[in-house]
């Protein structure tokens, strides 16, 4: 296999999810060239990762937007001459893509629309029964069939866990910016805080959030706030609910003020992050930082829970799940999912990460 193309043209946290997908690719053929297609906006993350050959952005709600753009795609595609295509969507946009990209060996998941047409080889899914990482890693089965050469270093590949773990590497730029960002806050555990999501039923409650980041600051913690552009209402709501601690010398809000990489950056430098279910959460765990993620409307059986040293705080209701996004608005009208959830709760989670040599025992009690 001399070139091969990995489709993954989702959201931020599908991205990195496809990162071990990637690495064993790697690790399998390390001399063919890989190439990552994602959707506009993302490329500059993933620009510093050693596996990849080219990182291609498809900007299909932006400058490609429309058939015009999708065919000027596609001739960039197929001028590269893939090996093979790996497809990890489910969309008929998507299948056309692998279609038309050219490359003899073709796979994707039987669910996919025009599945039989546009794939020569189709693994199910297995939504109900796998989590996304290794659902995702399912697509490389039929590589051994291909190359019978490599199958056993395919399958050694698949159990090895410092492979199949995303491991992102950023670029040297972003880690100085990250420094200089840092530099003026005082001596002491950093906890960051992500009270965004896309969808407004995965937000967890600005006063949830604000009471976890008093108690933090009046610790002796540092605080850094998070959020992209249009989420800087939610950022501003939590520091409203804080009071006069947010004018504390130790809170950085940084919410709207830095690129994806310098992000993921700073995310590898706080000792815990705070977040709602979203894409930055998988830039942390990915980056073996201790994880508090809140979960509203999703649940683990949908197979994009956080890994290592994480924990989900979430409400026991009979309407869990309701969708595997969310929703704008509760359907049940009551948003008990995040209500429910305890503020004095969360911040012993989130204590015995700042604090592990004074408070680890007392959260693993508190988790049973």
């Amino acid at each position: 296999m001399r070139r091969i193309a990995v489709w993954n043209t989702a959201f931020l946290g599908d991205a990195v999810l496809t990162l071990p997908l990637i690495r064993v690719l790697h690790a399998v053929w390390p001399d063919a060239e890989i190439d990552f297609y994602l959707r506009g906006g993302l490329a500059s993350l993933f620009a510093a990762q050693p596996e990849l050959t080219q990182v291609c952005e498809y900007d299909k709600r932006g400058a490609q937007k429309g058939l015009a753009g999708f065919l000027h795609m596609e001739r960039t595609v197929r001028s590269r001459n893939y090996d093979v295509w790996i497809d990890t969507h489910l969309s008929l946009r998507s299948s056309i893509a692998a279609l038309f990209s050219g490359a003899p060996v073709r796979v994707g998941y039987r669910e996919a629309a025009l599945s039989s047409l546009a794939f020569r080889y189709s693994v199910p899914r297995r939504f109900d029964e796998a989590q996304e990482v290794e659902r995702l890693l399912g697509l490389l089965t039929p590589l051994a069939s291909c190359e019978p050469e490599c199958a056993e270093s395919l399958e050694q590949a698949l159990r090895d866990s410092s492979v199949v773990w995303p491991e992102l590497v950023l670029p040297l730029e972003a880690h100085a910016r990250a420094d200089r960002l840092l530099a003026p806050l005082a001596p002491g555990p950093v906890l960051g805080l992500n009270p965004g999501s896309v969808w407004p039923t995965k937000r967890w409650t600005p006063e949830g959030f604000a009471a976890v980041a008093v108690r933090a600051v009046e610790e002796g913690a540092n605080l850094i706030l998070f959020a992209a552009p249009d989420e800087i209402p939610q950022t501003r709501a939590v520091l409203e609910h804080m009071g006069k601690v947010a004018e504390s010398s130790r809170v950085l809000d940084l919410s709207g003020k830095t690129s994806l990489p310098v992000l993921a950056a700073l995310i590898s430098r706080v000792q815990c992050y705070l977040t709602n279910d979203s894409g930055p959460m998988h830039l942390a765990w990915a980056q073996h930082v201790p994880v508090t993620a809140i979960f509203g409307p999703t649940v683990k059986k949908l197979g994009f829970f956080p890994r290592g040293n994480s924990r989900v705080m979430e409400a026991d209701l009979p309407c869990r799940p309701c969708g595997l996004h969310g929703h704008k608005v509760c359907p049940q009208k009551h948003f008990r999912c995040m209500k429910d959830i305890d503020p004095e709760q969360v911040w012993h989670d989130v204590r015995a990460k700042l604090y592990p040599w004074k408070y680890q025992n007392n959260s693993s009690e508190l988790a049973e």
